[in-house]
């Protein structure tokens, strides 16, 4: 149905989560949320103090950053080049 990523920053005590994805016959029924949640726990309990996820500010990531919102994350806009 779907899957988390993450990456474990020890030398900042920061977890990224760089990739959730759930197969589109399942989305909208809690799933995202859930393995974000799982990630979230499991960053906890391994150490890691901050959590970070990126996304892009387009229409197209639209749900993904409404989902990363509803568990809790902030918007923090960055530049880069």
């Amino acid at each position: 149905m779907g899957f988390v990523a993450v990456k474990l920053h020890s030398e900042d005590s920061m977890g990224e989560i760089y990739m959730v994805a759930v197969d589109p016959e399942f989305q909208g029924r809690g799933i995202g949320s859930a393995l974000i949640e799982f990630a979230l726990a499991w960053m906890n309990d391994v150490g890691m103090s901050i959590a970070m996820v990126e996304t892009g500010g387009d229409a197209g990531h639209e749900i993904a950053r409404h989902t990363y919102e509803k568990v809790g994350f902030e918007l923090f806009p960055v530049a880069s080049n």
